[in-house]
């Protein structure tokens, strides 16, 4: 029996593979909520099983507005994760965060707008804390990684 896999990574916009996964095996993922953005590879990384997902598809064939990020997330969870590590190619407005930064986020507020924003509905009726969305032991972990490494970066956790 293999290790379980407890870990996810969701690539974004320009991470779609990672080359250093080894003993690969696709898998493809049934949810209720639809289709993934694509197959899971699951494989070994650094001596951990982890699942990898390119969100926006193979070969970058989904808008962000397209995600189907339940299914995803779902995806996940049904491979065993209870992990994800989610890289974003995202911008700042503020002069300390340049291009190649990394900043591990504690708190974000969520804009977007035309898509489903919960897992819940059609009779099952959820109420969910967001106040912290973003798993502070994962961040701390992501923040000692970054210190190790002696990245040339803004990092900013809680």
């Amino acid at each position: 029996m293999s290790e379980a896999i407890t870990i996810g990574i969701i690539g974004g916009s320009g991470l779609y593979d990672m080359a250093e996964l080894t003993d690969r095996e696709e898998r493809t993922v049934t949810t209720p909520f639809g289709e993934p953005s694509g197959p899971y590879m699951l494989g070994t990384l650094r001596g951990k099983r982890v699942a990898f997902l390119a969100r926006h598809g193979a070969g970058h064939k989904l808008m962000p507005t397209e995600l189907n990020y339940r299914a995803n997330i779902f995806g996940m969870k049904t491979l065993g994760v209870e992990f994800i590590l989610s890289a974003s190619a995202v911008g700042s407005l503020q002069e300390r965060y340049v291009p190649q930064h990394l900043v591990i986020p504690d708190q974000f507020f969520d804009r977007t707008k035309g898509r489903v924003s919960t897992f819940f509905g059609n009779g099952l009726v959820a109420h969910v804390a967001f106040a912290h969305p973003v798993c502070g032991a994962l961040g701390a972990i992501a923040y000692d990684a970054c210190t190790k490494a002696r990245l040339n970066s803004s990092v900013s956790i809680g």
